[in-house]
């Protein structure tokens, strides 16, 4: 795994070990970019699920002006860290080690792009993207990483499905604000 382009172009970073992690893949990271490219730059980066980080470290890379980082396992905050350092992207950086419920009920601050890869399958999903909406700018966009069966409904709250792509067997859906549709 390594970071794509930006001012970390080519580091590689740490990922974390065991069953039940299920890194991005960096096709579908490439993707998911190519996505929100001219969106990144100077936005306010949230990857709530965010495991090794490589996702706001990518952001971070490619100009973003902060990424949040949360975690509810020690080792994902642990590795996010020595990611964040070994890039030299700390200084625009907060790592929570939380889970995703507790940050998003008491969080205040606003997002333009939240990345969501929760557990597959677990109903995780639809919960988190029901619940983020209100961290969410209007102007900003919601990325959402599941199986290609995974049911997701077509809004949450005021966003409302915009794109879906298809990767092998994972699927990448993006929600926008219903007075921002493209």
């Amino acid at each position: 795994m390594r970071v794509i382009t930006g001012t970390a172009r080519g580091r590689r970073l740490e990922t974390l070990e065991g069953e039940d992690v299920r890194p991005t893949t960096d096709r579908v990271k490439e993707a998911v970019f190519s996505v929100i490219q001219f969106e990144t730059e100077g936005r306010r980066f949230l990857d709530l699920f965010a495991g090794s980080g490589q996702m706001g470290i990518e952001a971070l890379s490619r100009g973003a002006r902060s990424a949040t980082f949360v975690d509810s396992s020690k080792k994902a905050v642990e590795t996010v860290k020595r990611n964040l350092a070994s890039t030299k992207l700390e200084q625009n950086a907060r790592v929570y080690h939380t889970d995703w419920q507790t940050f998003v009920a008491g969080g205040s601050e606003r997002f333009d792009i939240a990345f969501l890869d929760p557990p597959y399958r677990t109903g995780v999903l639809q919960s988190a993207l029901e619940r983020v909406t209100g961290l969410m700018n209007e102007t900003g966009v919601i990325i959402a990483e599941c199986p290609v069966d995974e049911k997701i409904l077509p809004n949450y709250a005021d966003f409302v499905l915009d794109r879906q792509y298809r990767y092998g067997k994972i699927k990448i859906s993006t929600f926008r604000h219903k007075d921002f549709i493209r």
